[in-house]
This record gives structure tokens, C-alpha cells and sequence, in this order.
């Protein structure tokens, strides 16, 4: 039997919630996820590798992709752009392999109306607060910047209601538990499978 397509899972949700590190560990577990690896025009911070967690690049050619359409979402964000490259996407899922992005929820919108198919998870963290320690416990922003991202985030938290599924990054474990069984329910949605089981009634 022919391999389904595989589905676009879209993980997005306000700076310092905490997206990379459930990325982080989720592809250290065995998933059906493939991760699509973003491209940003910013400086990479410490200990982070060009083609492993993002592929670092200058704004001219990130404007080029752009204007060729080689991207499936983009969006500029405290200055810096972010993207995904559409030829990885677009390849696994024809293999019938999962792709979970994880990018800012500007991005998330523009595949959301690009690709309206895909599944929205937004990460919410347990509290503003929370949210704020985490930033200024990077220690890579000033204050000024560390008040811009949380002015931006409440905005952002604003725009849940446009997603499928909200997972709180309470504890990195449990938020990975929670995608994993998001991925798994929507293999099983009726609507999925309803066409392929009638099939197989057909041919008995």
C-alpha cells in the first residue's frame, strides 16, 4: 500500500518560551518527526552550529530566497529574518515523513495561510513572569530588548485562538509527552483514514 503523505506540524509561541529546548529534546527521542532546520539572518549564540540548529546566513541571501520563493514562511523579528526553506519540507512530505517546524508565530501565519493543512501547536508558558525570568536568564539581551520580546509575546499570546492545540512548557518532558500524542491523534483522525478503510471493504 502507498505510503499517506506525511503531515506539517508547527510549533510556534512567543521568544524564551522555551521552543528550542523542547526541539532539542524531541529530536533526541525516537519520533516520526523530521525537523526542519530554519535559516536566520542573526548572529548564532554561544555553543549554537551553522546546519544544526539553524543555518546561519547574510540578509542579501536571505532576500533572494524571498524573491524566488524558495521559502515557505519568513518573518522579521527584533530585526533579524527567519525562515524556512520550502525544498526540505516539501520533499519529506511527499516520502510520506512528518516535518515539525519550530519558528516565531509571525511564520506561523504565513503557513497557516499557505499551507492551511498543517497542524498549529502553540507553546504557552506557565506565566508572564516565568516568561520574563527565562529571557533575562539568557543573558544575551538588554533591558530594552528584554521588554520589547515580552511586549511582542503578549501580543503573540493573543493570536492562540488561530491554533489547533496549546501546550504549556511547564516541564520540558511532559510538553514533549504532550506533541508526541498530538502527532500520534492526528494520524488517527477519521477524516484521515475514512477513505483507505472503505477501500479495503471495497476489495473484499
Amino acid at each position: 500500500m502507498k505510503k499517506d503523505r506525511g503531515l506539517l506540524f508547527v510549533l510556534s509561541g512567543p521568544s524564551g518560551v522555551g521552543k528550542g529546548t523542547i526541539m532539542k529534546e524531541i529530536r533526541q527521542q525516537e519520533t516520526n518527526l523530521k525537523y526542519s532546520i530554519s535559516m536566520t539572518t542573526r548572529q548564532p549564540r554561544e555553543g549554537e552550529i551553522d546546519g544544526v540548529h539553524y543555518h546561519f546566513t547574510e540578509k542579501e541571501k536571505f532576500q533572494e530566497m524571498i524573491e524566488n520563493n524558495k521559502l515557505l514562511e519568513w518573518a522579521e523579528f527584533v530585526g533579524n529574518y527567519y525562515g524556512t526553506p520550502i525544498d526540505y519540507v516539501t520533499e519529506t512530505l511527499d516520502k510520506g515523513d512528518d516535518v515539525i517546524l519550530e519558528i516565531e508565530v509571525q511564520g506561523a501565519l504565513q503557513v497557516k495561510k499557505n499551507y492551511p493543512e498543517a497542524i498549529f501547536i502553540f507553546l504557552m508558558p506557565p506565566s508572564l513572569s516565568e516568561l520574563r525570568n527565562r529571557i533575562v536568564g539568557r543573558g544575551t539581551e538588554p533591558e530594552d530588548i528584554i521588554n520589547n520580546r515580552l511586549s511582542i509575546a503578549r501580543e503573540e499570546i493573543e493570536m492562540m485562538s488561530l491554533y489547533d492545540y496549546v501546550v504549556e512548557n511547564d516541564k520540558v518532558e511532559l510538553a514533549c509527552e504532550r506533541i508526541k500524542a498530538i502527532s500520534i491523534a492526528e494520524h488517527c483522525r477519521r477524516d484521515r483514514l475514512e477513505d483507505k478503510y472503505k477501500q479495503l471493504l471495497e476489495a473484499e
